[in-house]
């Protein structure tokens, strides 16, 4: 008999977004940029010393902005300016239409042709499409989904977890 299970989670790539101190617990982070969870979860990890590794997550049936956000993200990613436009977007979720995302990208000083084109890109869709499809291999079924030291932790991450995961 064949045990059926997930995929493991795939390790970093060379273009995951990473930020951290190096020699900080890691945790990757499936997330989605419309979920209210996701938003409150990354403003806790950010309050830790933590090795944070983000892929998008996007759930279109319940949040139909996720997928133009993650693609903002990336099209931001591709000018140096990822994490900025991820904290941007997190922390106003009520406002994700073109008009809101262009103001963001202005506010970042980024090229907005630029990110406009890439946004849209098939590279920026198939980056997104990876992290999605990586997440659906590794058994993700909600937002936002953490995997560290081997473990996964899916929905809601209480305070002792957190604090367990930056060694504390």
């Amino acid at each position: 008999m064949t045990e059926l299970g997930s995929a493991p989670v795939p390790p970093l790539a060379a273009d995951d977004h990473v930020r951290g101190p190096a020699g900080a617990p890691l945790v990757i982070e499936y997330a989605d940029f419309e979920c209210p969870y996701c938003a409150v979860l990354s403003a806790r990890l950010a309050a830790r010393s933590l090795r944070r590794a983000f892929r998008h997550f996007p759930v279109r049936s319940s949040h139909p902005r996720a997928w133009p956000a993650a693609c903002a993200a990336e099209a931001a990613g591709l000018q140096g300016r990822f994490w900025e436009m991820h904290d941007l977007l997190f922390a106003d979720q009520g406002r994700l239409e073109d008009p809101h995302l262009w103001r963001r990208a202005s506010a970042l000083e980024l090229d907005l042709a630029r990110f406009d084109a890439d946004r849209r890109s098939e590279v920026v869709i198939a980056r997104v499409r990876r992290d999605f499809e990586s997440g659906i291999r590794a058994g993700v079924v909600t937002t936002p989904t953490l995997w560290a030291g081997g473990t996964t932790y899916a929905g809601r991450v209480d305070e002792p977890t957190l604090e367990a995961l930056s060694g504390g």
